[in-house]
C-alpha cells in the first residue's frame, strides 16, 4: 500500500471540520466537559467521534483549511459545537443556582465545598442537586440524545455554508433566560416557605423581644429548610427531569432549524 501526501492532505481535511464541532461539543457538554474527565480521554473521544461522523461530514471541495474562508468555517464549526453542548449545560447551570438560592435563605449558604466537577466553591446543597440532575440525564439518556443530535446537525447545518448570525446567538441567549427561570421556579417552593418562617420568627421576635434571634432563629430555619427539601423532593426531581428533557428538546431545535430561521 503506497501513500502519496495528497492522501494524506485529503484525509486530515476530512477529519478537520468534523473534529472542531466536536471539538467544540466535548469543550462544552455535560458530564464530557468536567474538570475530572482526563484531556487524554476528551481528545480521544473527540477524534472517535469526528472518525464516525466523518462519512456524512461532507464539505466543499473547493473549501481550504488555509484559506480565509476556511478560517471562517472553522470558527463557526466551532461555535456550533459549542452552542449544542452549551444549550444542555446551562440546565445544570441552572440546577446549581437553584440550590444556591435554597441555601442562602436556609441559612447554609456558608456550607461549601470545592467542586470538583467545576473546580470552585459551591453550597453542599448545589452540588446535591447536580448529582441528581446528573443522574437524571444519565437516566433518560440524555448523553446519546445530544450525541445524536450533534451527528443531525452534519445534515441540517452542513459544513462551509452561512448557519451562524444575529438570531443563532439569540435563540441561545433566549433559552438560557427560560432555563434560569426554571432554576428559580425549581427553587421557589423551599424559598417560599422559609419566607414564612422567616417572617414568623420576626414576629414572635417583636412580641417577645427578650428571646434571642440568632439562638433560635437559624437552627429552626435549617431544620424548616430540610423539611421543605424532603417534603418537596419529588416536585423537584419533576422540574429538574422537565429540564433537562427541555434542554435535550431544545439542543434538537436548534440543530433542525435552518438558517436564519430561530
Amino acid at each position: 500500500m503506497v501513500l502519496h501526501t495528497a492522501d494524506i492532505a485529503a484525509w486530515v481535511a476530512r477529519m478537520w471540520w468534523p473534529v472542531l464541532r466536536i471539538g467544540g461539543f466535548v469543550l462544552t457538554a455535560p458530564i464530557a466537559s468536567e474538570a475530572t474527565v482526563p484531556t487524554t480521554v476528551k481528545i480521544v473521544l473527540t477524534l472517535a467521534l469526528a472518525l464516525l461522523a466523518a462519512p456524512w461530514a461532507q464539505a466543499p471541495a473547493d473549501l481550504s483549511i488555509f484559506s480565509a474562508a476556511g478560517g471562517v468555517a472553522a470558527l463557526q464549526e466551532l461555535l456550533i459545537g459549542i452552542a449544542i453542548g452549551t444549550v444542555v449545560q446551562l440546565s445544570f447551570d441552572a440546577v446549581e443556582l437553584a440550590g444556591q438560592s435554597i441555601s442562602m435563605t436556609m441559612g447554609l449558604g456558608f456550607a461549601t465545598l470545592v467542586d470538583p466537577v467545576r473546580g470552585a466553591n459551591s453550597t453542599v446543597l448545589s452540588q446535591l442537586l447536580v448529582m441528581l440532575a446528573t443522574l437524571a440525564y444519565l437516566a433518560v439518556n440524555g448523553h446519546l440524545v445530544l450525541i445524536g443530535a450533534l451527528a443531525k446537525s452534519f445534515h441540517a447545518l452542513p459544513i462551509g455554508a452561512s448557519h451562524i448570525d444575529g438570531d443563532f446567538f439569540r435563540a441561545v441567549a433566549i433559552w438560557g433566560t427560560q432555563v434560569f427561570e426554571s432554576g428559580i421556579l425549581i427553587a421557589l417552593p423551599a424559598v417560599i416557605a422559609l419566607v414564612i418562617v422567616n417572617l414568623a420568627l420576626g414576629v414572635v421576635t417583636r412580641a417577645a423581644p427578650q428571646l434571642n434571634l440568632f439562638g433560635i432563629g437559624f437552627p429552626i430555619t435549617m431544620l424548616a429548610g430540610f423539611f421543605a427539601l424532603i417534603a418537596g423532593l419529588d416536585g423537584i426531581m419533576v422540574g429538574i427531569s422537565s429540564l433537562i428533557n427541555n434542554a435535550l428538546m431544545a439542543a434538537i431545535d436548534l440543530v433542525s432549524t435552518p438558517a436564519g430561521a430561530y
